[in-house]
């Protein structure tokens, strides 16, 4: 409790604390401390002097025995990330460019339909592309 510069104590709200991260090499340090303690009451005074809890050494310990630094660093918290497929950008891409393709088509066959049109208008017979017939070849 803090003291005003009226003698009579103040309640503060404080700020919530952020949690404490321990890097794989503290962990590592702090377990070799703990394992070097042989006089009784040694181990009890470095927890103390750490601010630790003795489940943070069993943690710990589960973690280096699954694998030395691999296990003791940190995880990230949230979900885990999608792994993309290879072929899924590729797959896009050819995707875009066939709509492309799709609308030159279209446009297309709307130019030769109003060919045809123009060409009936002004009354020009225009070959079929079925037919063996050029024009202009002699047989």
């Amino acid at each position: 409790m803090a003291v005003n510069e009226n003698g009579r104590g103040t309640t503060e709200v404080v700020a919530k604390t952020k949690r404490r991260r321990f890097s794989a090499k503290n962990k590592l340090r702090i377990l070799k401390e703990a394992e070097a303690c042989a006089k009784p009451g040694e181990l009890g005074a470095l927890l103390r002097r750490q601010s630790l809890y003795s489940s943070h050494l069993t943690a710990w310990r589960k973690q280096r025995e699954q694998g030395q630094l691999e296990g003791l660093t940190p995880r990230k918290r949230g979900p885990k990330g999608q792994e993309k497929n290879p072929l899924e950008k590729e797959l896009k891409r050819l995707e875009r460019e066939n709509a492309k393709l799709q609308r030159r088509a279209e446009r297309a066959e709307a130019l030769v339909e109003v060919q045809k049109k123009v060409s009936e208008l002004l009354g020009v017979v225009l070959p079929t592309p079925d037919s063996d017939d050029e024009p202009g070849s002699s047989s």
